[in-house]
């Protein structure tokens, strides 16, 4: 990496919409270095964060075992995990918004947390104290992350947002080599020690990102890419071609206002909550029918990984056929998975269950990658990452109902209960979607043809 030089004067500009740029600046003139670092430094870092919840999904079934739980103690753990990240990131966006707070700041914060939080899940088997510690902290500190990472790449790359869904891929990715675990898992009287390890990695990880990322100034645009003609031409910007921009760009707290906002908000609420039930069940469901820990650990794995691959293609099916088209589609495809991990389960087919994995990890991947766009369309982008924020807490809602209460409700009536509920509401979010509409766009009805023909026979009538 080469010293910064001495920037351009930088100007502002406006395309039709009201959308302000910022241009005149090249990256390597703010950073000293391509703005590829920081899209590399983000995914390294959402990596090491998301370990805290698809790495302990995916040695669930392990650490039940191993700490002496039982399954529902080890579920609400995750539940609380997930309820925790996704509450920080709206706080995180609106208070970066506001005070232009450093990235290294936070992600400081969030490597102690979520190191804290991995140590102590390897250190104790005190439910109470896992709760707080990592389940809690630990689940804000990930979250203090996720934020900063999501919210950095994305005013780095505004006219390629393909990179923070890099970025958030990478957040479900870094369980995978914990897969490898799973079967040595229980047979170590010291499972802290593997934890104690990975708590070095998040620090490494998440510390050595820290050092690279670094905001730009507010608007930045590349200045390779003509603001006027990106708002308007379909062959330079072809998400135009099935995304129709937002009728107006709403602050959070007109947002709130709009009838459209709740359709949202319930759609990602269903979102989360049958991508959690999986996340959290799909291993407790195999080891009860009567596979190993290696190969629960497996499933998981799977489902994690097709989380983080799907949302790097989610993109270009949003660009293609419709953001808001591609989300319906994930969602019933995730309502039919739902019936294969059951079925495979079972029946002891293994392959069937799997399958059933990769494609409920595809839908949620693909579902929350677009979740900036679809927020975007709809809202504007003069407060883009708050609003996101917003709709992102859904998943607070969604890891409590999705994992603690179908513990503590569902599962202990049997699994098929739960699967069912969980396409249930993967259709119900899909239905939600399928409604969905941008707020100020005029409902336009269209006249019934046979009543006008009715209306001027009438008064053909009475003129004779």
């Amino acid at each position: 990496m080469s010293g910064p030089t001495f920037p351009k004067p930088a100007y502002e500009v406006r395309d039709l919409h009201g959308r302000l740029y910022r241009l005149g600046e090249t990256d390597r003139e703010l950073l000293g270095y391509s703005r590829a670092w920081i899209a590399w430094a983000a995914g390294l870092a959402m990596l090491a964060a998301g370990v805290g919840q698809y790495g302990y999904a995916v040695l669930l079934p392990a650490i039940a075992a191993t700490q002496g739980w039982q399954p529902h103690d080890a579920v609400w753990v995750l539940a609380v995990w997930a309820a925790c990240q996704a509450a920080a990131v709206y706080p995180v966006a609106r208070l970066r918004s506001r005070v232009r707070i450093p990235p290294a700041a936070l992600m400081a914060v969030g490597a102690v947390l979520c190191a804290a939080g991995l140590v102590t899940l390897g250190g104790s088997n005190d439910l109470a104290l896992v709760m707080t510690t990592h389940a809690v902290l630990g689940g804000i500190g990930a979250g203090l992350v996720y934020g900063t990472c999501v919210s950095v790449v994305s005013r780095w790359y505004p006219e390629r947002p393909a990179r923070a869904h890099f970025a958030s891929g990478a957040f479900a990715v870094g369980s995978i080599p914990l897969v490898v675990l799973a079967e040595h898992f229980t047979a170590t009287d010291a499972p802290g020690s593997y934890f104690g390890v990975v708590a070095v990695v998040v620090l490494l990880l998440v510390g050595a990102a820290a050092l690279v990322l670094k905001d730009p100034p507010a608007h930045w645009w590349p200045a390779r890419i003509d603001p006027h003609l990106w708002a308007i031409d379909k062959s330079l910007n072809p998400g135009l071609r099935r995304n129709q921009p937002a009728i107006r760009r709403y602050a959070p707290e007109e947002v709130l206002r709009c009838p459209e906002s709740a359709l949202l908000y319930g759609a990602m609420t269903c979102v989360s909550a049958f991508a959690l039930f999986d996340l959290a069940f799909v291993g407790v469901f195999a080891v009860s029918s009567d596979w190993s820990f290696g190969f629960a650990a497996f499933a998981v794995g799977t489902l994690a990984g097709a989380s983080g691959v799907s949302r790097a293609v989610a993109g270009w099916a949003g660009i293609r056929f419709g953001r808001a088209r591609t989300v319906v589609a994930a969602l019933v495809l995730a309502g039919a998975a739902q019936a294969m991990i059951l079925a495979g389960g079972q029946n002891g087919v293994a392959l069937l269950l799997v399958f059933g994995c990769l494609c409920a990890g595809t839908s949620a991947g693909v579902c929350f990658a677009l979740l900036p766009e679809l927020v975007d369309d709809h809202f504007g982008d003069r407060e883009a990452l708050p609003n996101f924020g917003l709709f992102y807490g859904a998943k607070a809602v969604g890891g409590v109902a999705g994992v603690g209460l179908a513990a503590t409700l569902l599962v202990p009536h049997g699994f098929a209960a739960g699967f069912a509920v969980a396409a249930l509401v993967s259709l119900v979010g899909a239905l939600l979607i399928g409604v969905l509409r941008r707020p100020g766009l005029p409902r336009v009805t269209v006249p019934d043809s046979r009543a006008r023909q009715r209306e001027s026979a009438s008064h053909r009538g009475r003129s004779t």
